[in-house]
């Protein structure tokens, strides 16, 4: 009997507590947060980044033209000489023995005259391996000279991008300083490298070329273009786990957003190129809270961050 009286004193307290709990509950805010986009429709192009390496193909060595000593040495490695330009000058054995004797018999003999090595090119000094006095034969190695004109980007191409790349196409070329230049597509090498199967592609870089050997760039190969379409960012866009369908949610009206088909076409680093269905630049697509939803969910709009 105290037991039911004792129930019967909760009672009223036990019923508030449901009826408070019963107000929380339909409190709760079961809206999904989101943020909206709207279409993009400048252009969109689709791309791939490819390592270059800057080089001089033709490195000229330039010998001795007769044995005897170096009576002269007139450049230094990293000097930029000039086609012509004396380089060396060499004395013969018997020049430097007899020669003073012999112009005193006739002066105009000119006999003890040093033989002088000149510069077959323009270009930059990349060695010199001899010095004054040195003793040289004909035929020797004496400097080795970069052609300026010589110098390209040399483009190590994927043979399954071959068809976007063809002779006189120019790319943009990104240097490690976040600058760039343009270069245009010179030659194909005749060979494919066995392992890697790619294939060399000679580029001229436009303007001053004042680019280090040995330097590595990114020549930008556009894959495909469209100058006028309509893009989202590629958060807007989901997809299956096979990645074979793919969807957007687009608000209806101020609370309800509902799952919309697409079919896409290019896509970059942050955006997708949407083909169908046509959105309008009033549509409004869901940025975030789209992923993992159902068809169609009720949604509080929030300001983007």
């Amino acid at each position: 009997m105290k037991n039911f009286f004792l129930f019967l004193m909760l009672l009223p307290f036990l019923l508030i507590s449901c009826k408070d709990k019963t107000e929380a509950e339909k409190n709760i805010d079961t809206r999904v947060p989101v943020t909206i986009t709207t279409i993009d429709t400048t252009g969109l192009e689709s791309y791939i980044d490819l390592n270059a390496t800057a080089t001089y193909l033709v490195k000229n060595v330039i010998k001795a033209n007769a044995t005897g000593y170096l009576n002269s040495v007139n450049i230094a490695v990293n000097d930029a000489v000039s086609k012509g330009e004396e380089l060396f000058s060499i004395k013969t054995r018997e020049a430097k023995v007899l020669g003073n004797t012999i112009n005193k018999i006739d002066p105009t003999l000119n006999f003890g005259s040093a033989i002088k090595v000149r510069s077959n090119t323009n270009g930059i000094i990349t060695s010199v391996t001899v010095q004054q006095g040195d003793y040289v034969q004909d035929g020797d190695a004496l400097v080795t000279i970069n052609d300026t004109k010589s110098f390209a980007l040399v483009l190590s191409l994927p043979y399954d991008l071959k068809k976007y790349v063809t002779v006189g196409k120019v790319f943009t070329v990104l240097l490690p300083d976040a600058t760039t230049r343009q270069a245009t597509v010179q030659k194909f090498m005749p060979t494919v490298d066995a392992a890697s199967q790619t294939q060399n592609v000679v580029l001229k870089i436009s303007g001053q070329q004042d680019l280090p050997e040995n330097l590595i760039v990114k020549v930008r190969i556009t894959k495909s273009a469209n100058v006028k379409t309509i893009s989202l960012p590629k958060a807007a866009v989901l997809s299956d786990e096979t990645e074979t369908d793919f969807w957007i949610m687009k608000l209806e009206n101020d609370t309800t957003a509902v799952k919309i088909p697409i079919k896409k076409g290019i896509t970059t680093d942050d955006k997708v190129e949407i083909l169908s269905p046509v959105l309008s630049p009033k549509d409004r697509i869901l940025l975030t809270g789209n992923y993992g939803v159902a068809d169609t969910i009720t949604v509080r709009m929030v300001k983007n961050e």
